[in-house]
């Protein structure tokens, strides 16, 4: 494949031309399992190129060196494009490994045809960032926070999503039970209008939290939930 710019040949399809400082593709989705990863790499809702990167799962002290080497070549992968987005699934543990790996902000997709899912979402509009803190993001008449210092955090690692506009506290309800200790929290189905409730839970207590959106419909919402979910069990949070 050539640069699209100054038609300097490429090593690979896709990749960032190194002659004119060019981007040649937009988007890499990365599909991720724990001894195969798929690349494709996409621009303007062209499949460019698809790459497989296999490995060899080791068992013991191993295991870890073996992990941060097969993330480690996905990563190199992403990084030779410099795409505008990355969309990741599959094995989280795998997950976890090449996001540790990249500079990227990855967003979650779904589905059993993620490339595709991925090519539709190209032609939606994209959804405004909100630049204001964390801090500033808080608000409402219910000051009190569940779960100290982890439902806080609970609260920042939400407030933290660029597509998360607001979160209102609300009450706690102490009468409620759960099987599991310490602060547990996940994001619930998306409304009509975009907008998803944060639950809470210490113990028998939850809160439920009205978190706004950026998105203005339930189906650009559930990938704002997704990726909510998603930090909220990279911060080992999730319900």
């Amino acid at each position: 494949m050539q640069c699209r710019q100054c038609a300097a040949e490429l090593d690979r399809p896709g990749d960032y031309c190194l002659v004119c400082h060019t981007r040649n593709a937009d988007v890499v989705v990365l599909e991720l399992d724990r001894e195969r990863a798929r690349v494709t790499t996409i621009d303007d809702g062209e499949i460019l190129g698809r790459r497989v990167v296999t490995t060899t799962q080791e068992d013991g002290e191993l295991s870890g060196v073996e992990l941060r080497n097969f993330a480690g070549q996905v990563a190199d992968e992403v990084h030779r494009k410099r795409p505008e987005e990355v969309y990741v699934t599959g094995d989280r543990t795998v997950i976890d490994a090449v996001r540790a790996q990249l500079h990227y902000e990855c967003y979650r997709v779904e589905g059993e045809n993620p490339v595709e899912r991925v090519i539709e979402r190209q032609g939606e509009p994209a959804l405004e960032v909100v630049e204001a803190s964390a801090a500033e993001k808080i608000g409402g008449t219910h000051s009190t926070l569940i779960g100290d210092r982890d439902g806080m955090r609970a609260i920042e690692t939400v407030a933290g999503h660029p597509h998360v506009k607001k979160i209102i506290p609300g009450p706690i309800d102490a009468s409620g039970s759960s099987a599991r200790g310490g602060v547990r929290a996940k994001a619930t189905r998306a409304d009509q209008g975009g907008n998803v409730r944060l639950l809470i839970r210490d113990g028998s207590s939850v809160q439920e939290n009205r978190v706004v959106t950026t998105a203005n419909n339930r189906e650009l919402g559930e990938h704002v939930r997704a990726d909510l979910n998603e930090a909220l069990a990279d911060a080992d949070l999730a319900e």
